[in-house]
This record gives structure tokens, C-alpha cells and sequence, in this order.
């Protein structure tokens, strides 16, 4: 399968979970929904982030095409980023942390090969 269709579906997925179950998706990022009423709002707020970049992705072609997937590497470095800035402000636990970072490290991994094969 390309890197890139997957990666694309894989967004889009993650982000229709983060907007149909946003205390489902928090608590799958090591969050607490109850402790954090919050928590789905920004969950919903990923959710359309994630299914407007796989969507997107999926239908560019070109050079349209490779400047979504660096867009989409640089949300994910930035995901990683956030993730590791929460642990260590504690913020969120370091499962929580870790459980956010590797998935947004993946993406940046995915994104970068996707690049190279297409």
C-alpha cells in the first residue's frame, strides 16, 4: 500500500473517532474526560484537523499533494513536540506523553517515506 493513502486513512479515521467520541478518543491519548471536562472539546478540534488533512491528501495530486504531507509532518512534529512538552511540565502523565508522541512520530516516519516512493 502507498505510505501516503494509508497515513491519509489512518487521519481520517483517528479523526472521525475524535469527533463521534471525543472522551473515547481523550481517554485512548491517556487522558481524563471526567478530571478534564475539556478534553473532548480539543479532542473535536484534532478530529477536524486530522480528517481535513487525510481527506485532503487524498485527493491532491502533485505538488499540492507533497505540500499537504509536509504540512501534515510538521502538525505531527508538533504533536510530538506538545507531547513531550507535557510530560515534562506535568501536565499530562508520561504514558499519556508517550502515548501521543509515538503515534505522531510514526506519522512524521510515514509522511517522510511516503514522500521518497511517490
Amino acid at each position: 500500500m502507498d505510505p501516503l493513502f494509508g497515513l491519509s486513512l489512518g487521519r481520517i479515521a483517528v479523526g472521525a473517532v475524535s469527533l463521534a467520541k471525543p472522551d473515547t478518543a481523550a481517554g485512548l491519548l491517556g487522558l481524563d474526560a471526567r478530571a478534564n471536562p475539556q478534553a473532548g472539546y480539543v479532542a473535536r478540534l484534532f478530529g477536524s484537523r486530522e480528517i481535513a488533512l487525510g481527506a485532503l491528501t487524498l485527493i491532491a495530486r502533485g505538488r499540492a499533494r507533497r505540500h499537504l504531507v509536509l504540512a501534515g509532518i510538521a502538525v505531527d512534529v508538533a504533536d510530538a513536540a506538545a507531547g513531550a512538552l507535557g510530560i515534562r511540565d506535568r501536565s499530562i502523565s508520561t504514558r499519556a506523553g508517550a502515548t501521543m508522541i509515538g503515534p505522531a512520530l510514526g506519522a512524521v516516519v510515514t509522511g517522510v517515506r511516503g514522500l521518497r516512493v511517490s
